[in-house]
């Protein structure tokens, strides 16, 4: 009989192997957490830089049927949760196409501002 209420009385966790469970897992959250979220800026900031990219073909494709490159309006940008797209300095021979993060993205901290100009120079060139 002894034996039998002993066995009942193991059935479970105590509070310090709770404890230790739970610190377990707080340690690995606070690594995982801040990581995750990286990749998930990163991955939005290559969202960005392609449609930079694309934005930038379809300068090129507009200037060869109207001898200047097109305004933001002219060109119409991109909508995106995470970023704000526009065309500055818009002429003849020249643009700038630029990406500016919004909303979450701000966090961003080093890539906050992307850009890409007619000869293909990107800025910050360590985002790129």
């Amino acid at each position: 009989m002894n034996k039998a209420r002993f066995r009942a009385a193991n059935h479970g966790w105590s509070l310090v192997e709770l404890m230790i469970a739970l610190a377990i897992v707080g340690i690995l959250g606070a690594i995982a957490v801040p990581s995750y979220l990286e990749n998930i800026r990163e991955s939005r900031r290559m969202e960005a830089k392609n449609e930079l990219l694309q934005l930038k073909l379809r300068q090129e494709s507009y200037r060869l049927d109207n001898n200047a490159y097109a305004t933001s309006a002219q060109l119409g940008m991109p909508a995106s949760d995470y970023y704000t797209f526009s065309v500055t300095g818009a002429s003849a021979t020249q643009f700038s196409l630029v990406a500016t993060a919004k909303n979450e993205q701000v966090k961003d901290v080093n890539c906050k501002v992307l850009t890409i100009d007619q000869s293909s120079n990107k800025t910050p060139a360590a985002c790129w």
